[in-house]
């Protein structure tokens, strides 16, 4: 028991963004945040897919701390959770799993069903819900199409986090049916041609690429995340 409670804990994130909100590093995601809405000047950015290379490269926790400073910017903000191969969206809220995008994508759900009342003010929380046998058919469907549209309608903003896109090809189908994508890469971690690849990749979507974000850097060169935008 207290080997799986240590386990279940470990998974669990914390938002810096929200219990922190004066550290460097919730000042670097707010810079990311104005970096992101330069780069999207000249088309209205209202969905947003964060990605990375590979796995453990900090993509989950970028999206739900980039999700928070657009909370506190007074946006509406929407988060989905569209890794349905390994979820982490409801570790980090701290939220059950029984009802989420997969039951929206079998028709089983609405929005209204499966959306979460976060404790930030103006964030909300659409978990994965069970795990799909065939999640790349599921958001490359119609009735993905369908919900974005609709979550566009009550929210200024919706996030999704997705699969690392050098492994499987979810993010590249949503890339193609989102406003902009974003890359996440570690430093120290992610290897050049795995970050170059994914450039390649996003940028042939129909989703404009905004820029990668480089995470883990030494305190003493940075204050830990740097953004670069296309």
């Amino acid at each position: 028991m207290a080997r799986k409670r240590k386990k279940n804990q470990s998974k669990m994130r914390h938002l810096v963004s929200k219990m922190n909100p004066r550290s460097p590093i919730a000042e670097q995601y707010r810079t990311v945040r104005t970096n992101l809405q330069f780069s999207s000047a000249d088309h209205e950015l209202k969905s947003l897919i964060v990605t990375s290379s590979g796995p453990e490269e900090g993509k989950s926790s970028s999206a739900a701390n980039l999700a928070v400073v657009y909370a506190q910017q007074g946006k509406k903000v929407l988060l989905v959770d569209a890794d349905m191969r390994k979820p982490t969206v409801h570790y980090t809220f701290r939220l059950d799993n029984l009802n989420g995008l997969s039951n929206i994508l079998v028709g089983d759900a609405t929005l209204q069903d499966t959306v979460t009342f976060t404790d930030v003010d103006n964030l909300d929380v659409i978990s994965c819900g069970p795990i799909p046998p065939n999640p790349s058919e599921l958001l490359g469907s119609r009735k993905m199409e369908q919900f974005i549209k609709e979550a566009k309608m009550a929210y200024d903003i919706i996030l999704f986090d997705t699969p690392p896109v050098l492994a499987v090809t979810d993010a590249q189908i949503l890339a193609n049916i989102c406003d902009g994508s974003m890359l996440v890469i570690r430093s120290k971690q992610t290897n050049y041609e795995s970050a170059e690849k994914s450039v390649e990749v996003l940028t042939s979507a129909t989703a404009k690429f905004l820029g990668t974000v480089l995470n883990d850097v030494e305190k003493k060169k940075a204050n830990y995340y740097y953004y670069y935008g296309t």
